[in-house]
């Protein structure tokens, strides 16, 4: 019984851990997207914390968007969703790129 109890402890344990450890992966540290204009970088994790998950992420499961934008026609196109979302927040923070060659990279 006891040797019972230990696993089922440890197995308890262990399951905690990687809840915590998946619970901390918060994606990735950049996103690159590639229209023709030139690449745009995101980092992801500078904009971490600034704005609630959902606001990019509003359908909840933090699906890419290009699962969506550009292909449900019923979503807003990716350019028109991502100019929307990122150059009014700039705009409005009066911090970060809001101008085509700000973002847009040549490579």
């Amino acid at each position: 019984m006891k040797k019972l109890l230990t696993l089922l402890t440890a197995t308890i344990f262990a399951s905690i851990l990687t809840t915590a450890a998946i619970a901390e992966t918060k994606g990735p540290n950049e996103v690159q997207y590639t229209p023709k204009m030139g690449t745009v970088t995101f980092n992801h994790v500078a904009h971490q914390g600034r704005a609630d998950c959902a606001t990019c992420h509003h359908t909840g499961d933090y699906a890419q968007c290009k699962s969506c934008h550009g292909i449900d026609k019923n979503a807003p196109k990716s350019k028109d969703a991502f100019h929307n979302l990122c150059k009014d927040c700039h705009k409005e923070m009066k911090k970060g790129p809001a101008k085509c060659k700000e973002c847009h990279i040549k490579q």
